[in-house]
């Protein structure tokens, strides 16, 4: 199953690679994840300058046969001068000359010729001079997102999507079709809360102009979506009927873990902590009640109850009550009082 990426005209199976969590494995183990993906069909990869040293594992991966897959990054930069060496550094991290897709990295803003601020710009600039060839925007954010397709500037579009998405993200994949803009659809599997990957993989597959970036940092998840390459899931009852039931349970008021509310000023752990209690029902329950995640989730009493958390929130949620429920619950469970089955 192949998927076109807008007016990019960029062509690739339905698996892409978010590069993101290779920054936590060896150099020797993400080479060869990363070979293995482009060897099982793989051919569109997703980094950034955010991520440690996730570009520079792509490069030693791809760097002598550049010209056989496609690589997105990302810049957070909200200084045009900052932007150009950031571009050079990640250009020299990949071991090319050129970037498929150069993305700004979740700006709080939608940069637009004129605004003031020289960001799109000097994007337009490095297009204009070969360093990269199409230009994206990510966010969290529903208004800026919205903005981005408005604009017309704007090549591709990456927001958070899954099946637990609402009508409003649904919303944004409709008008990036009408647009013939690429969508690419991160936070796939919502922070690791989606744990069927045949049924994210078949609600992906009913949307023709999404392009799912799946965040891989084992090889036991990566030959999970090679086998999807010549066996693409299709949504059926079964599968209709578990999503369902998914949404029952997670939909609404809960963190998906983009990190966004990071750093907190009291050391606290928000991305993890303030979604534990999904965390001990939704995966091996042992995992997380370790001493070091035990000394995680008793920073929660350090809270500043400074609001920042809340305040950068690109869900809008009541983060530091969102902390206060799931360290109760923790301890609930910790002590025997609640039971995890």
């Amino acid at each position: 199953m192949e998927v076109c990426l807008g007016k990019t005209g960029i062509v690739v199976n339905k698996n892409g690679f978010g590069a993101l969590p290779i920054q936590r494995v060896t150099d020797e183990e993400a080479v060869f994840l990363l070979r293995k993906a482009y060897e099982g069909g793989f051919r569109f990869f997703d980094t950034a300058r955010f991520y440690s040293d996730s570009e520079k594992k792509l490069g030693m991966a791809f760097g002598d046969m550049r010209e056989k897959v496609f690589i997105a990054s990302k810049t957070m930069t909200t200084d045009p001068k900052e932007l150009r060496n950031q571009l050079e550094i990640t250009l020299k991290n990949l071991q090319t000359d050129y970037l498929d897709l150069y993305q700004f990295h979740n700006p709080a803003f939608c940069p637009k010729p004129g605004d003031g601020s020289g960001l799109y710009e000097e994007m337009l600039k490095a297009k204009e001079e070969g360093y990269i060839r199409h230009i994206g925007i990510t966010n969290h954010r529903l208004a800026v997102a919205q903005e981005a397709i408005d604009s017309g500037l704007y090549e591709t579009l990456q927001f958070p999507f899954c099946y637990l998405s609402g009508e409003k993200e649904l919303s944004l994949v409709r008008q990036c079709k009408e647009k013939d803009m690429g969508f690419i659809a991160m936070k796939a599997l919502s922070g690791g809360l989606i744990t069927n990957s045949k049924a994210a993989y078949a609600y992906m597959a009913q949307y023709d102009n999404v392009l799912p970036i799946w965040g891989i940092q084992r090889e036991s998840e990566l030959d999970e979506f090679l086998s999807y390459m010549d066996n693409a899931p299709e949504m059926d009852d079964e599968i209709a009927a578990f999503i369902k039931k998914e949404q029952e349970e997670l939909q609404g008021d809960f963190c998906r873990g983009c990190g966004y509310c990071m750093p907190c000023p009291a050391g606290i752990e928000i991305n993890n902590c303030a979604r534990m209690s999904l965390l001990l029902r939704r995966s091996p329950t042992e995992l997380q009640l370790t001493e070091e995640v035990q000394a995680k989730m008793k920073k929660i009493e350090d809270c500043l109850h400074c609001g920042k958390c809340k305040s950068k929130c690109p869900f809008g949620l009541d983060t530091p009550t969102l902390l206060e429920k799931n360290y109760e619950d923790y301890k609930n469970v910790l002590s025997g009082k609640t039971k995890i089955n």
